[in-house]
């Protein structure tokens, strides 16, 4: 057993490098990959108390993918209260405000509106975003909303303290999720900030009802959203390559860290802010079996990212992130 989950975890070290198109089923791999760490830490572990030189086995495929492993856990954070030149970002996935009641309570908008007005980000992207009456983002004297859906209800909405020169939207096909971007003038610079929402797998986070699934058909959908994962992905490249600024970009991957997408996405010249200066699990997704990451900040290089945090509030689906850069 030791040695299948650490051959896994090797080949699974691969699969940011292996197009979807090409071969789907394996990327499938990807978000079994912290589960796969997990296991392996556990084997170290169990060896080692055991002193038993079978830890080496374990050992060696958690060094050699020590990035895969700082994706999912980081020991220590960064964190300061300095504020000369520098940003606050975050992104959230709102999941509707809680608009078909799936949290037992009914104070969901505006504890949401709460928490952002405290963390006062000074560009805030939501994802899922429906206009509820009872939601106040009146801090932001700018903002952008898309709804690239039949319904004109669910949008995707970049909130921000700086003004906007120019605003677009890639207009994804037969399909709610898309990305947008901003121009803002932020202090002597004008950055450009993506939201993005890719196509969701929709895998229910309880392992119960995912039990229940038929496994064929589940692997063809999660197959299938790969794929239009990666040409959405292309359409962003493509895009980002026409910038003339430098490029911010915040949202729900709705794939992880181990991912063609965000491997195509980091190689442009993007930092993770969780890998920069986060602490912990960087949980952004509830789910039964182990944290899940598929929420991020990437911002230009040469930034310097000076703090990251992760709340733990239940207020969607997701958890929100937030991150403060230096220009």
């Amino acid at each position: 057993m030791n040695s299948v989950v650490a051959f896994m975890l090797l080949m699974s070290y691969l699969l940011p490098y292996v197009s979807p198109k090409t071969f789907s089923l394996l990327s499938v791999l990807s978000l079994a990959v912290p589960i796969l760490i997990v296991i392996n830490v556990a084997f170290l572990l169990y060896w080692l108390v055991q002193l038993n030189k079978k830890a080496i086995l374990s050992l060696l495929a958690l060094v050699l993918g020590i990035s895969h492993v700082s994706s999912l856990y980081k020991l220590s954070g960064k964190s300061t209260d300095e504020t000369e030149n520098t940003i606050s970002l975050m992104t959230y996935n709102v999941h509707t405000f809680n608009r078909f009641d799936w949290i037992d309570s009914e104070t969901i908008p505006q504890d949401i509106s709460r928490l952002v007005k405290t963390e006062n980000p000074d560009i805030f992207c939501a994802q899922e975003f429906y206009n509820n009456p009872d939601i106040d983002f009146s801090q932001y004297p700018y903002e952008y909303q898309d709804f690239n859906n039949d319904n004109g209800e669910l949008a995707l909405v970049i909130f921000s303290k700086f003004p906007i020169i120019k605003k677009g939207s890639l207009k994804f096909k037969k399909t709610a999720n898309n990305i947008i971007f901003s121009d803002l003038v932020v202090f002597n610079d004008t950055l450009r900030v993506y939201n993005m929402h890719l196509q969701s797998h929709k895998i229910s986070p309880n392992t119960d009802k995912l039990a229940k699934e038929d496994s064929e058909k589940l692997l063809g959908r999660i197959q299938s959203s790969f794929i239009r994962q990666q040409e959405q992905i292309d359409l962003l490249l493509d895009h980002m390559k026409t910038s003339p600024y430098r490029n911010i970009v915040m949202g729900d991957f709705n794939n992880t860290a181990y991912s063609y997408v965000y491997n195509k996405l980091k190689s442009t010249g993007l930092a993770d802010t969780f890998k920069e200066a986060g602490k912990g699990f960087g949980k952004t997704f509830e789910f039964d079996l182990f944290p899940v990451r598929i929420d991020f900040i990437l911002v230009s290089e040469d930034f310097d990212v000076v703090g990251f945090k992760s709340f733990d509030q239940e207020l969607s689906d997701h958890y929100p992130i937030f991150s403060r850069v230096k220009l």
